[in-house]
């Protein structure tokens, strides 16, 4: 197989990704040497800040989409979606990369990532969600792996994966489920210093829903992309479908929200002017209500555009939720004793440099690997 020709190897965008890449390269050498207070403004209070937020919950949020799809194709054998479930994989396969690079980074003895696989901890959420990243990671590996050996024109490997795919891909997604709760689940032991708009015992549920809408957004998304610069043209109705698929799941996530809002909090708490009230409400509006009024409309769900559109709004909204689950709603309880948190610029540095790489990533896998065959 030969690399596709029609996309460019260099282009101003793959410059700035590479500067970026290298800029957040810089900052990742000066943490691992100085350490964590040389690089971020992280403190006793604040030990996951900015970097936890975005690039580890966020990022394996974005994954979602890739078991979402991969149990569409392979094991509910909707073949419509068939054109995208290697971008779907993909995508996944680079989130839980980048999620692994940020912990790396992020954790105090870098070096001790290791340990989880070997000194077990049944009775720790913390070391359930390290082995689920490191199964799951090792399952997209497999996943991704039959693209990897029709470039290299390994046949005969490539079919041994695909007996297993099946298996593979219901192993993929029972880990994924799970892991995407279980990040929930490590904030359950905040409940005094969590807003109620945020903590209640069925925060990992809200995890696994909202990680679902943002993997039928993500992987929209990346599709739109596809189109446009790559070349990979798709049936408009797979697009339609992922927006059909996105109203289900957002309405279902509104009606748990709604729940959370007037029987575990307050809808007082969320209009009283405080942080926690305004970043809920920031939420709520970009990540739910106002895509699900557009979605509701047969006529924006068909245009393109406004699927675009609304594919982005899902996406902050879920990242911002990350960010408020892991940052703003404990800000009450923080600023009460005098604490503050905000990020450094090498915090901002090096997260540009993650999401960078696994663009750049994706860029060169769609040039020179088979990642939009049927």
């Amino acid at each position: 197989m030969e690399s596709n020709q029609n996309i460019k190897t260099w282009t101003p965008a793959t410059i700035v990704m590479v500067l970026l890449i290298v800029a957040g390269t810089a900052v990742a050498m000066n943490r691992m040497i100085f350490g964590l207070g040389a690089s971020t403004n992280l403190n006793d209070a604040f030990p996951w800040g900015f970097w936890l937020g975005l690039d580890v919950l966020g990022g394996v949020a974005m994954a979602a989409g890739g078991f979402i799809i991969a149990c569409a194709v392979y094991l509910f054998n909707w073949k419509k979606y068939r054109p995208i479930v290697r971008p779907a994989i993909l995508t996944a396969f680079l989130g839980y990369l980048m999620a692994v690079v940020a912990l790396f980074l992020d954790i105090g003895h870098p070096f001790r990532l290791w340990h989880p696989s070997i000194m077990w901890q049944y009775q720790s959420v913390m070391w359930v969600v390290a082995m689920h990243v490191i199964f799951y990671t090792t399952t997209l590996a497999l996943e991704f792996s039959p693209m990897l050996f029709e470039r290299l024109g390994w046949e005969k490997a490539r079919q041994t994966v695909g007996r297993i795919m099946v298996g593979a891909v219901i192993f993929g997604v029972m880990l994924s489920t799970l892991h995407q709760s279980s990040l929930g689940a490590v904030f359950l032991i905040a409940p005094s210093k969590m807003s109620p708009l945020w903590w209640d015992t069925k925060l990992p549920f809200h995890f696994l829903v909202s990680a679902v809408a943002m993997g039928l957004s993500m992987v929209s998304f990346e599709t739109a992309l596809s189109q446009k610069y790559f070349g990979h043209k798709v049936d408009k109705e797979i697009i339609t479908g992922l927006a059909r698929g996105s109203l289900i799941v957002l309405s279902f996530y509104f009606c748990l929200k709604m729940y959370q809002l007037f029987v575990v909090a307050s809808p007082a708490m969320a209009f009283d002017g405080s942080v926690e009230g305004n970043m809920y409400l920031l939420e709520m509006l970009i990540g739910v209500i106002i895509p699900i009024g557009f979605l509701l409309v047969k006529r924006y769900r068909n245009n393109l555009s406004i699927v675009f559109s609304i594919n982005i709004m899902v996406i902050v909204g879920v990242i911002l939720n990350r960010l408020n689950v892991c940052l703003f709603s404990m800000e009450s309880y923080t600023s009460w004793r005098g604490i503050t948190y905000t990020p450094s610029w090498q915090e901002f540095v090096v997260s540009l440099g993650i999401v960078s790489v696994g663009v750049f990533l994706y860029k060169m896998s769609a040039k020179h690997l088979p990642l939009f065959s049927h």
